[in-house]
């Protein structure tokens, strides 16, 4: 990914000094001296003079390039270098300031050449100037949502425009800064933790609801590395990431990065270890399953199923819970949202078990002999491949006096009348399966279904007489 960005290698410095004064009245100031110390992220060399934090600059000129530069010098001119990052500027303007971009530009892919090479080691006071550099550049307020801007509701992404950060030239740079410096052998976290503090987490977790896309993914990559480096900030991730979900499903309904979120989240739940932790398992209930109930599911349902499933193969009691979550938000009139469900409560079953499938049977094909008989050709296609898995047939088989009374009547009505011939042809499958089950099973439920289709004409033909009956009294 680095690659993409990085074009034609370091430029030569120009020996002009001069810049314009716009870039001069955009710059910020350089923040405040940091803590320093001899113990920091790769301790200076014993020749080397313990960085300061320079005066502020004023204006953007380049400088030296590290690799050239005294060992002596090196960390303060990494310092001077961090001040360039500083600056900010329009850019919605690509003529404005041109060279203070470029120049900053340049400077951002030398300090990542620096941290990445590991040629040079970054000091404790050069570290805290680096973060407070990340922030000032990444950290901003984000501008309204498309639908927010416009008046229009919330559209399919793959129908609109994908949203392009103006300042994303700079600003990819410097996310690559921090991947790199996180993911770097050299960091170390005891010291890092200071600066990579929680408030730098939340603010992190804040730009996940930015538009452009390539922004979430980068961010997505330092939050994971970040999750799995600095363990004091497990909790507060988990815990924040439910806040987030919890705002979107109960109050806001949008937000653009629950999918990269999800996908952190799956690679958490790989990692959880046995037995499972209440915490972990009220998350499920409370966050994860609730995300089924917003319109926006099919925009993050893959990752979501993904999470679901894993909690399930980690532990298999938890799959009764699962199912009847499903079963409490199952869509009413959204039938893509129904093929959706189908498809994880098929992945479900693959990983439950005979005691928790008996658990929640009754309800559950109660919805499937629904589905079976949808219109939809889709909904009923999807709910009669549940008897392609070999598993969830043989739990079916296991439960055949439960489960083929209730799906029978659903069976019949679509051979006999069903629209599309895909259908007609899976549900005869399914019937003639049924039958190699238990034939007097089959039988038993064809006379029952007899007479209640016998009962309802009876019912149907007193009502007749009844209003019959009424309509000659009204006449008299």
């Amino acid at each position: 990914m680095f690659k993409n960005f990085k074009k034609g290698g370091h430029r030569k410095p120009s020996k002009s000094s001069d810049s314009s004064a716009d870039a001069s009245s955009k710059g910020i100031g350089a923040p405040g001296p940091g803590p320093t110390s001899k113990s920091g992220v790769g301790a200076p060399a014993q020749n080397t003079v313990e960085p300061v934090v320079p005066p502020p600059m004023t204006h953007v000129e380049p400088l030296p390039l590290l690799g050239k530069s005294p060992s002596a010098e090196r960390q303060n001119l990494f310092m001077r270098k961090l001040q360039i990052c500083c600056f900010q500027f329009d850019f919605t303007d690509t003529l404005k300031s041109a060279r203070e971009k470029e120049i900053k530009r340049q400077t951002l892919l030398e300090l990542v050449d620096f941290i990445q090479s590991g040629t040079g080691k970054v000091a404790e006071a050069c570290l805290g100037e680096m973060i407070k550099m990340v922030g000032v550049n990444i950290f901003r307020c984000l501008p309204p949502a498309s639908h927010e801007s416009s008046g229009t509701e919330v559209v399919d992404p793959d129908e609109e425009e994908n949203y392009s950060e103006p300042s994303w030239q700079h600003l990819q740079i410097v996310y690559e800064l921090l991947l790199r410096y996180v993911v770097s052998s050299d960091t170390d976290t005891k010291v890092a933790k200071r600066y990579i503090d929680h408030t730098f987490i939340l603010k992190l977790l804040d730009l996940f609801d930015t538009e452009d896309f390539r922004e979430r993914e980068y961010l997505k990559m330092v939050l994971h590395r970040i999750y799995g480096k600095f363990m004091v900030h497990r909790p507060l991730i988990r815990k924040s990431i439910s806040n987030i979900f919890y705002r979107f499903i109960y109050e806001t309904e949008r937000h653009s990065g629950v999918g990269e979120l999800l996908e952190i989240l799956g690679s958490i739940i790989n990692g959880f270890s046995m037995p499972m932790r209440e915490e972990h398992k009220l998350f499920l209930m409370r966050a994860l399953i609730p995300l089924h109930k917003t319109k926006q599911v099919g925009n993050y349902h893959q990752q979501l199923s993904y999470c679901i499933v894993q909690f399930v193969d980690k532990d298999y009691k938890l799959a009764d819970m699962v199912i009847r979550g499903l079963l409490k938000y199952w869509p009413l009139v959204n039938c893509q949202k129904e093929v959706l469900f189908l498809g994880e409560l098929e992945e479900v079953l693959e990983e439950t078990q005979s005691a928790e499938f008996q658990r929640c049977m009754v309800p559950l094909f109660q919805k499937i002999a629904r589905c079976l008989n949808s219109p939809h050709f889709q909904v009923a296609e999807r709910a009669l491949f549940f008897w392609n898995s070999e598993h969830i047939v043989s739990l079916i088989a296991e439960n055949r006096q439960v489960i083929l009374p209730i799906i029978f009547e659903a069976l019949e009505k679509n051979i006999q009348s069903h629209w599309n011939t895909e259908v007609h042809g899976l549900t005869v499958n399914v019937r003639k399966m049924f039958l190699e089950m238990d034939a007097e099973l089959v039988d038993e439920c064809q006379k029952q279904l007899a007479e209640k289709q016998a009962k309802a004409r009876e019912v149907a033909e007193q009502r007749e007489m009844t209003w019959k009956k009424l309509e000659d009294a009204a006449r008299k």
